[in-house]
């Protein structure tokens, strides 16, 4: 009988050395399918962001809070990125709220945006005519007025030659 009961147990911790191996095993292929797309796809997810509700951004584009975006790899002048922006029914990127700061946190480059200087208004304007809320980011008072706005999503502002090619962030709205 003893030797019924040796025989048993082994069997049982065969089979739970077996599933044990199996759950590992599902468990490494379930982590190596996000780490994959994360590596093949640099930058903000293509994936309609929550809380974006239904929305039917182009291809390339990425939703968000009822805006679509698109982030340039190509370099382009500033007055040829707004060309390409309003090409595609939008501007080059106004920032509006904080979650938008949060949200367009992923890189490094900088990028141009829909931000200059108003001479008429003696201020600096979106696209929209609508006034840059200084407590959005910090904005340098060693801008110069002549230039053009670049942001790297990590919060800081860089003005440059409008003629310097640059990358660039596309805004649309859509509502």
């Amino acid at each position: 009988m003893a030797a019924f009961q040796t025989t048993a147990w082994r069997l049982i911790s065969g089979v739970l050395g077996i599933i044990c191996l199996l759950l590992m095993a599902a468990l490494g292929v379930l982590l190596k399918n996000p780490l994959t797309k994360q590596s093949v796809q640099p930058g903000p997810s293509t994936d309609l962001q929550e809380e974006s509700g239904c929305l039917s951004c182009q291809e390339k584009w990425i939703g968000y809070q009822h805006n679509c975006y698109f982030v340039s790899n190509e370099l382009k002048t500033r007055k040829d990125s707004r060309d390409f922006c309003v090409s595609h029914n939008s501007s080059l990127l106004q920032i509006q709220t904080r979650n938008e700061l949060d949200f367009l946190k992923f890189s490094t480059n900088f990028y141009w945006i829909g931000l200059s200087y108003n001479e008429e208004h003696h201020d600096w304007l979106w696209e929209d005519n609508s006034t840059l809320s200084r407590d959005l980011f910090p904005f340098p008072k060693s801008v110069n007025p002549k230039n053009c706005i670049m942001y790297i999503p990590t919060g800081t502002i860089l003005d440059g030659h409008c003629k310097t090619k640059s990358r660039y962030i596309c805004k649309q709205q859509l509502i």
